[in-house]
């Protein structure tokens, strides 16, 4: 079981940065907040520059199912650690890695709790991980264990390993504030730790309470020892209440959003880009998906409409980045399909994917039912028109100013948005800086933060 201590000599050996818990570059966070009678909880006061108030930072303990990169809970914990750092809070992060070079952030503090990647036996462990993978909702680009592949046993190492990682951050880290991702093990083990607990909803954890009945206490203990839970989306925010209705009055609704600094406008050789991923483009037209190719996210779908749509466009080729539990049966889809110019290019980092957005022409997003969609908004930040379903937190979002929706499970009329859409963009390339400026107006970090901040404010009242 992995240890941690509050000693920095500690902290350092397990690779710990941030040791001290405080950004490099602390800036006040430049909006009142609602409650002028706040305390100072954590002793540091920014001055308002607008209105000369004066505001508390805090100290905020985020608690993660999963690493930082590889999944879109990690991405908005990492977009929102990095956020509250820039505004002058202090954040400390435990999540579960399973190798020690993992990436660090010199904006946040970061407690990893350490497992073994059994699906990659030639990695080194680290010494005294946990001797099984971190647990996943569906699964992640590093682990393909589930929370029912667990034993009891393990389950019991899982809970324990983390419930001391809480602990030991609570006195040694002291937050005003713990924030839990997902409604699901977690954050249950910090209800009763005397700091107040909020949680958010980000969709795959209300799949493991219908998947796993025998896990739904964690749910349940979560919801009533927090004091609100974020809801990213309107079909996320109907979900909860329809599964949680005793804990209804705790919702708050708030958007999801991306890192403008990673996701924005690019002028890049398009030819440079996909060959880094041993594809010639030879000036062809660049349909993209990025995301986990777990069945949810509604692959297979696309994979029908290429069929369909790729004998009519002629000069397009389809690049789908991304890795998980369905990517072997897809690429025998594929084949079986006799799709000649679908390319499979794996997982890629979010600077790599960042400018594989910039060089395409339209973006996908097919899913069956996705809480959010943090791809499609980290597409529009760069600029490009996306094609997503008609469900789930999309519509939020997505339609025919920033490009189209299709109807769910149907790759007929997936394929009629996708040649549309693609006409479209390629008739009028103004088109991409004025989506560009809508995302970044209304789905950056920078433009949400601050109903973060009061959100935090109000339950540390």
């Amino acid at each position: 079981m992995a240890v941690f201590s509050s000693d920095a000599a500690d902290f350092q050996r397990v690779g710990i940065s941030g040791i001290d818990g405080r950004p490099t570059s602390p800036s006040p966070s430049g909006r009142e907040g609602p409650f002028p009678h706040m305390r100072a909880q954590s002793g540091i006061i920014a001055e308002n520059r607008c209105t000369g108030h004066r505001e508390a930072q805090m100290k905020v303990l985020m608690i993660n199912h999963f690493p930082l990169e590889g999944s879109g809970s990690g991405t908005y914990t990492k977009n929102l650690a990095m956020q509250l750092a820039k505004q002058g809070h202090e954040v400390c992060v435990i999540l579960p890695e399973n190798t020690a070079d993992f990436p660090r952030y010199e904006s946040m503090r970061l407690h990893p709790v350490y497992f073994t990647n059994t699906d990659a036996p030639e990695l080194e462990a680290v010494e005294g991980a946990l001797p099984f993978n971190f647990p996943c909702f569906t699964t992640h680009p590093v682990s393909t264990v589930s929370f029912g592949d667990l034993t009891d046993d393990q389950m019991a190492a899982y809970l324990g390993a983390f419930k001391e990682a809480i602990d030991e951050e609570i006195r040694a880290f002291q937050p005003d504030v713990v924030h839990g991702q997902h409604v699901w093990a977690l954050p249950s083990l910090a209800v009763g730790c005397g700091v107040p607990l909020v949680l958010t909803a980000h969709g795959t954890d209300l799949m493991g309470y219908d998947k796993w009945p025998g896990m739904r206490h964690f749910s349940e203990t979560a919801l009533t020892g927090a004091a609100a839970v974020i809801c990213i989306s309107a079909d996320n925010e109907q979900l909860v209440r329809t599964l949680f209705p005793s804990h209804a009055d705790k919702i708050v609704r708030m958007r999801n959003g991306y890192n403008p600094d990673i996701f924005h406008p690019q002028a890049l050789d398009r030819a440079e880009v996909l060959a880094r991923h041993g594809i010639d483009c030879a000036g062809r037209d660049v349909i993209l998906f990025a995301g986990k190719m777990a069945r949810f996210k509604g692959v297979d779908v696309l994979l029908e409409a290429a069929a369909i749509y790729e004998p009519r466009l002629g000069n397009a080729i389809t690049v789908l980045a991304g890795d998980g539990e369905e990517r072997a049966n897809l690429e025998a889809m594929a084949a079986e399909l006799g799709l000649s110019r679908v390319m499979f290019i794996g997982n890629v980092a979010q600077d790599e994917l960042a400018k594989l957005y910039c060089i395409a022409d339209i973006d996908l997003v097919p899913s069956r039912r996705e809480p959010f969609g943090l791809v499609a908004v980290e597409a529009m930040g760069c600029g490009t028109p996306v094609v997503a379903t008609n469900q789930g937190g999309l519509p939020d979002f997505v339609d025919d100013s920033v490009g189209a929706l299709a109807n769910p499970e149907d790759a007929a009329d997936l394929a009629r948005s996708i040649e549309d859409t693609l006409g479209r963009a390629l008739a009028d390339p103004s088109w991409r800086e004025k989506i560009a400026a809508y995302a970044e107006a209304n789905y950056s970090q920078a433009a949400i933060i601050h109903e973060l901040e009061e959100l935090y404010r109000r339950v540390t009242t």
